[in-house]
């Protein structure tokens, strides 16, 4: 090992220390950004998959997590620690949670791709399995540098001279870590030489972008629920092609907003990383789509089991004001949207506490749990064209999370 790898593993292992010991942060983000499924088994399970992928993706980033570009970074932000910045709770989930920095999205990729690759050891196969795993370790970075952008705070221009200056630096830290995870993987998404597998990746990208502007926000840019609406045919249809997802008719609509929502925040990125490894298999566009659809519905059962967590009477974190059970709830009793508007300059002066005693009150909960059945169905049905393999068999496993 050389020393200037060793240098690295100190830095990074110096800045965890000090942000682990952190204990007073303060939660800016009320949205969710689904890392991983709530399994009761997720380690073991995480283990059986890496050995079939051969690939230990607990330590996918580790190669950019080391590069001198980003320890340059981290030791600036040493110097917004002890503070309340939310870069600070992002990084210590990053670098420290032993179960977030287990890879969920880029080991299904893994897996799937596994699925389809001949088992050979010939040079344009290993070419193949190798090209699929930059793709899922681009993937794992594009949404992590968004993950990191998305803890900004806001500050307006009139409060800029009266705050300190290291949440002004913090920002400036953040920013720069977020563009450069999303700036290297888009560089090694372009050394990978596929102009198709470019545009799926860029239609992901557009997605993400998109919804930072989609419904109401508050002054910390958290989202805020549509006006409920009542609609007999609630549901959302996921198309394969390319284009701008439809948001006509969405807003107020508990299902098709909520699916929307979580496209937007990463669904779409998984689906398209899914198709891509089918892509660079070699797969027929039938099969690429069927994986296309099949991440996507992943992403939303995911994100559904991890709503309904969030409300379980001893779980104590807090949830989104745009998570599914919210929806469902304002969607039965509409008066709840006016307990949330009293607060809509800055959802962190909500009552979380009596709107989750309201919401457990009506059936968004029920509700949740069978949008949660559907997208497990779903997902289940897309991947059924890839047959029945060991790989497929262990991706089934991480279907079910609850």
């Amino acid at each position: 090992m050389s020393y200037a790898l060793i240098c690295h593993i100190r830095r990074a292992a110096l800045i965890s220390h000090q942000i682990r010991a952190e204990s007073t942060l303060t939660n800016m983000t009320q949205e969710d950004f689904v890392f991983r499924p709530p399994l009761a088994h997720w380690s073991k399970v995480i283990r059986e998959a890496e050995k079939i992928v051969g690939y230990p993706t607990s330590f996918m980033n580790l190669r950019w997590l080391l590069s001198d570009e980003f320890a340059n970074l981290a030791m600036h932000l040493r110097k917004v620690v002890d503070t309340n910045h939310p870069i600070i709770k992002t990084a210590k989930t990053l670098l420290y949670n032993e179960h977030n920095n287990q890879q969920p999205w880029g080991l299904v990729i893994l897996l799937l791709s596994k699925a389809v690759t001949p088992a050979t050891t010939s040079i344009q196969t290993s070419k193949i399995t190798e090209n699929q795993r930059v793709l899922a370790e681009l993937t794992e970075m594009i949404r992590t540098g968004h993950y990191v952008h998305r803890g900004l705070l806001n500050i307006s221009i009139e409060k800029r001279l009266q705050i300190e200056d290291t949440a002004m630096f913090a920002n400036k830290i953040a920013i720069l870590i977020g563009d450069y995870l999303l700036v290297t993987a888009n560089g090694m998404l372009a050394r990978l030489k596929n102009q198709d597998l470019s545009y799926l990746i860029s239609t992901a990208l557009r997605d993400v972008s998109e919804g930072e502007f989609f419904g109401q926000r508050d002054s910390q840019n958290m989202p805020l629920p549509g006006i409920p609406t009542y609609c007999d045919n609630d549901e959302f249809l996921i198309c394969t092609d390319t284009l701008p997802l439809d948001v006509r008719d969405t807003l107020g609509f508990p299902i098709r907003e909520w699916t929307l929502r979580t496209l937007y925040g990463g669904g779409t990125l998984l689906g398209r990383g899914c198709q891509g490894a089918m892509l660079l298999g070699g797969q027929e566009l039938h099969k690429q789509e069927k994986a296309y659809l099949f991440g996507c519905h992943l992403c939303l059962a995911w994100q559904a089991a991890s709503d309904i967590q969030k409300f379980t009477t001893e779980n104590k974190e807090p949830f989104s004001l745009v998570s599914a059970p919210v929806l469902f709830a304002l969607n039965e009793n509409p008066e709840l949207y006016n307990f949330i508007q009293k607060s809509r300059l800055n959802v962190s002066e909500i009552d979380y506490e009596e709107l989750k005693d309201r919401v457990l009150q009506t059936s968004a909960l029920e509700r949740t749990k069978e949008l949660y059945l559907d997208n497990v169905n779903k997902a289940n049905s897309h991947i059924q064209v890839f047959g029945e393999s060991q790989p497929i068999n262990t991706v089934k496993r991480l279907i079910k999370t609850l």
